[in-house]
């Protein structure tokens, strides 16, 4: 089974970004996933900022992101671009730390003029990491989530749908590389 790791990029539990994530890692988990979550609010603050790559939480981090076969990478947008903290993330993450992973982005903003923020902040970020197979992802805007009364999310049934296509199309991803990795290894070596 593929392993896929989640990078959320909020510097709050609150946020409504981890509605997305909720749901996409729930979805997973009925898929058969197990899915890693990197969360940059529960990631320690300084080791971040500092780059301490000798941080055994960070070395963790990294070694999942190592790991997995795929990265989804959920932030919420800030000034037109994504977080702070995410980028605090992707900064530690080697070169070629991308390279042959399926890439899938969930960002949520106030307004859907920041739409572009995946194509024109985050993929650019993603290619210089040697991610090649990024998927077009999903865009949400504050209003699809609602809380509820005990703490937990309400997605619009819309941003549900796109989310479900998005992880199927993760899926279907996953599988082709899979065969392809299953037909490297049988193929003789001349």
């Amino acid at each position: 089974m593929s392993k896929i790791v989640l990078i959320a990029g909020s510097p709050t539990n609150g946020s409504r970004l981890f509605g997305l994530t909720q749901y996409a890692t729930d979805h997973l988990a009925l898929s058969g996933f197990d899915v890693d979550v990197i969360s940059a609010a529960e990631l320690p603050a300084e080791d971040l900022l500092r780059a301490n790559f000798n941080s055994p939480v960070i070395q963790k981090a990294l070694a999942a992101v190592e790991q997995a076969d795929a990265v989804i990478i959920a932030s919420p947008v800030y000034k037109a671009s994504y977080s702070g903290a995410l980028k605090t993330i992707l900064d530690l993450v080697p070169q070629k730390g991308f390279q042959g992973k399926v890439v899938l982005p969930l960002f949520i903003g106030g307004t859907i003029a920041h739409l572009l923020a995946i194509d024109y902040a985050l993929k650019p970020v993603v290619a210089a990491l040697g991610g090649t197979n990024i998927l077009g992802g999903v865009y949400a805007v504050d209003q699809w989530i609602s809380r509820t009364e005990h703490g937990g999310f309400e997605l619009t049934e819309e941003l549900k749908e796109r989310i479900d296509a998005s992880i199927s199309e993760l899926t279907l991803e996953l599988e082709r590389e899979a065969v392809f990795r299953n037909q490297d290894i049988q193929e003789p070596v001349s």
